[in-house]
């Protein structure tokens, strides 16, 4: 049978083939017949828009309007392994409509453009109108090869791309992702986006399969600013990528973020609409990472060690790997999975083990890191160093600490136990979201912690040291040196813990176990040097005992002996 007689029985015979499957019913269909608002004023032709059988352009496939021969800008970022280029191929031809430079109704074939109604004459604004700055928009015209895979290493190597997704070539065009002739899963896509199944033939990004972003089934509300208006899906795992990202016109151009402020993007779920957590309110307390003071600093290639203070959601956290897997100190939870950071050697690691090497990227090398609130005799503001195992005292971030006897401790903890930075710093609340979000309380902790005295002891004051250490046992205990110095200054003098203890640790190039132990450096505010002597230190004598040189809140306490 001859093909073309077999084609038309199909379409006799099943014209519901015919429509769902060809350009006639939908918006790329500009003749007077087209079911889109964008149409012709008497033109009856439906493929003359784009092509003509005789005196075409030399561009295939037999096309019929002319080069758009407009200078693009591009799409660019530190993370990208291809080089786009100005755009050539399908892409230019899609353009040649989409970039709204020429009149739709200007066609090669015909003497004089073909009118549209409603006095239409180039592409509306809106999103289908690209304009000629494409740096928002997914990038086109481009040798995706495996040496661009490998360099990435998060792309599917093209070599085994099949099906849908196909290149011109061996270039990325805008017809990988969109078959002008076709619309079944909207805006021309040739695979359907839920679950971001199209962008999946190209992107495989790590950790991803279990992140919680991937695999939610939270819907939004419908309070506040929807966070993926360009998407028809309802839940997280639905939009998947489209939750943060917009493969055209994103507002946030390097890596098409759909809100150039990059909060935005995760604050529109994550302010209880749609995730349980409402971290937005907690960003709004008095001690916090404000991340609304930085915009458009972090970069996803920047180095481990953060060189210029700036803190921003995707310093912290990885959307495509975070998820809610619980996890013992000191290991990393799932929140903070596929994040880099800085070992207890001072090394770059791309996937942090434990929760203290993301606290290192700002807190320990960085060059501009934060100072102490704290003025002490020993000057430290370095956490890496202040944690080291190797130091007279610390407390146990990194591993166990220095005293086997603490009588104070509170079950479950013991003296081989480990703790987390958020363990002191995070947000402060029952109910509240994990992490030092924000607190009411200076340095982000937890609870309160009373560091200049002139308050009266009591639980409130010192919630955050009694979260862990019993309050009677310090204030009343059997030991002499509970009763000779924290019942004497503490509750009688109304002097604070910080006053004399330093609470992450001296480190082992400065400090020493005879004067250091017990988290022993003073607040070099309070306390000069014994004017006898001259000096100004603990020395402990061990056995709970030690002696003071110094002078504290105007009295001479060279020396003064504690304990035993």
């Amino acid at each position: 049978m001859n093909r073309a007689v077999f084609i038309v029985i199909i379409f006799v015979l099943n014209p519901g083939f015919v429509f769902s499957q060809s350009i006639v019913n939908t918006v790329h269909n500009l003749s007077v017949s087209g079911s889109g608002t964008i149409k012709a004023t008497s033109e009856s032709e439906i493929c003359i828009f784009c092509h003509t059988p005789h005196n075409s352009s030399p561009r295939q496939p037999l096309w019929n309007r002319p080069d758009p021969g407009s200078n693009y800008t591009l799409y660019n970022s530190s993370t990208i392994q291809a080089s786009p280029g100005q755009p050539d191929g399908a892409s230019a031809l899609c353009l040649s409509c989409h970039d709204g430079t020429i009149a739709l109704g200007n066609v090669i074939s015909r003497s004089s453009p073909i009118s549209f109604s409603s006095g239409v004459r180039n592409m509306p604004g809106g999103q289908s109108n690209l304009g000629t700055d494409i740096s928002d928009d997914h990038p086109v015209s481009f040798v995706y090869n495996s040496t661009v895979a490998a360099a990435d290493g998060e792309l599917v190597d093209p070599a085994g791309l099949n099906g849908f997704v196909a290149l011109e070539g061996d270039k990325m065009q805008c017809t990988s992702c969109h078959d002008p002739h076709r619309n079944n899963f909207g805006d021309f896509l040739v695979v359907s986006t839920r679950n971001s199944d199209l962008c999946l033939y190209c992107h495989q990004k790590s950790f991803w399969n279990s992140s919680r972003h991937r695999t939610s089934g939270k819907r939004w509300n419908g309070s506040g600013i929807d966070p993926w208006p360009h998407s028809p899906y309802a839940t997280v795992s639905e939009n998947a990528c489209e939750n943060c990202h917009n493969p055209h016109s994103a507002e946030g151009h390097k890596r098409l973020l759909n809100y150039q402020t990059e909060e935005n993007n995760c604050l529109n779920c994550h302010n209880g609409n749609v995730a349980t957590k409402d971290i937005q309110a907690v960003l709004s307390r008095q001690y916090t990472h404000d991340v609304y003071n930085y915009t458009q600093i972090h970069d996803t290639d920047e180095n481990s060690v953060v060189q210029n203070r700036h803190v921003e959601c995707e310093d912290c956290h990885n959307p495509h790997s975070s998820r809610n897997a619980s996890a013992q100190a000191p290991a990393a939870s799932g929140l903070i999975d596929g994040v880099r950071g800085v070992n207890s050697d001072g090394n770059a690691v791309s996937e942090i083990q434990y929760q203290y090497e993301l606290c290192y990227r700002c807190h320990a090398d960085s060059p501009d890191k934060p100072v102490s609130s704290t003025s002490r005799v020993i000057e430290q503001n370095n956490v890496l160093l202040e944690f080291d195992l190797t130091n007279p005292s610390y407390h146990p971030v990194e591993g166990a600490g220095k005293n086997s006897n603490v009588p104070s401790l509170i079950s479950p903890y013991r003296e081989s136990s480990v703790i987390y930075c958020t363990d002191c710093h995070a947000s402060d609340g029952a109910g509240s979201p994990r992490g030092p979000h924000g607190s009411i309380y200076p340095q982000i902790l937890k609870y309160n912690f009373n560091r200049t005295g002139n308050a009266e002891e009591s639980f409130q004051a010192y919630e955050l040291c009694y979260q862990c250490h019993d309050r009677d046992t310090i204030i009343k205990g059997d030991s002499n040196v509970s009763k000779d110095v924290h019942d004497e200054h503490v509750r009688g003098e109304n002097i604070s813990c910080n006053a004399c203890h330093d609470p992450h640790g001296i480190s082992s190039s400065q400090g020493n176990s005879t004067n250091n132990t017990h988290l022993i450096n003073f607040d070099a505010a309070l306390v000069s040097p014994d004017p006898n002597s001259g000096r100004l230190e603990f020395v402990d004598q061990g056995n709970d005992r030690g002696s003071c040189y110094l002078v504290c809140h105007g009295e001479n306490h060279g020396p003064e002996d504690y304990g035993n």
